[in-house]
């Protein structure tokens, strides 16, 4: 049975969509079924793939939502999931936000996405959902549905102020909603070496946080190339196979997989 994991940390800007789109490649590179599930009304997963026109789709994990909402009986998932390069997913559009409003007036919508996904889950070695930046009901319907959580951080100040409060919501939610959700660990993205703030920033979280969560030991680096192969459509070891960012997403899956050996 697939593992459910989430892409995910209460800032934007830490290289969630980009990890959750590579890192789908990678594993997928090295036998391994995956799909990916755009989790944000903003739809930047989902142009990852090459869609230009998210909005006009009427099959997307919006409509999904919206139909176990209000009770719609139930439609074959099948036709809601893409493939691009190998790699299936689900894509999402503006409408994702008129789920996220009416999430909030339902009782006990909290495992919303857990029962779309739920079926489909053994079709998969792995199931990546990418989230948006907030800790809002869509963030707290996909750590319900997860079976671990990779949270995304950015050597920069602002990220890593909300590194805590983040993972603060994570154990509230493993409390009281999915006792099995477990943090997979804190992936450092974005990381220049050269920088005095990154190294002081990258020591504080191996100092806070190593005896308590695991520190990938991969990192990922800062590069143009990742911004250039999305602009492409295109993980960036396909668009740059040469690039240290492609080399770490391909470390990050293989390291990923070890911890489950």
């Amino acid at each position: 049975m697939g593992k459910i994991i989430m892409i995910g940390s209460q800032k934007g800007g830490v290289g969630k969509t980009v990890t959750t789109f590579n890192l789908a490649h990678s594993l997928c590179e090295i036998g391994k079924r995956v799909l990916t599930v755009d989790f944000d009304s903003q739809a930047n997963l989902t142009t990852c793939y090459g869609v230009e026109d998210a909005a006009s789709l009427d099959h997307t994990i919006g409509h999904l939502m919206m139909a176990a909402l209000e009770d719609v009986p139930e439609e074959d998932i099948s036709d809601y999931i893409m493939t691009k390069d190998g790699v299936d997913f689900i894509p999402s559009s503006i409408y994702l936000s008129v789920a996220d409003a009416k999430l909030r007036l339902e009782m006990g919508a909290e495992r919303m996405l857990s029962e779309i996904l739920e079926p489909i889950r053994e079709r998969y070695d792995y199931i990546l959902i990418d989230t948006c930046p907030s800790l809002g009901a869509l963030t707290i319907n996909a750590l319900a549905a997860a079976d671990e959580v990779i949270v995304t951080v950015n050597p920069q100040l602002l990220a890593m102020m909300g590194l805590q409060d983040f993972l603060r919501t994570a154990a509230k939610i493993r409390k009281r909603i999915n006792p099995k959700l477990e943090i997979a660990g804190i992936l450092l993205t974005m990381c220049d070496a050269r920088t005095t703030l990154c190294r002081v920033l990258t020591e504080e979280v191996t100092e806070n946080f190593n005896q308590r969560i695991r520190i990938f030991d991969t990192r990922i680096p800062k590069t143009v190339k990742v911004g250039e192969s999305v602009y492409y459509s295109m993980p960036v070891a396909r668009y740059c196979p040469k690039a240290n960012a492609a080399a770490a997403y391909q470390e990050l899956a293989k390291e990923l997989i070890s911890y489950e050996s």
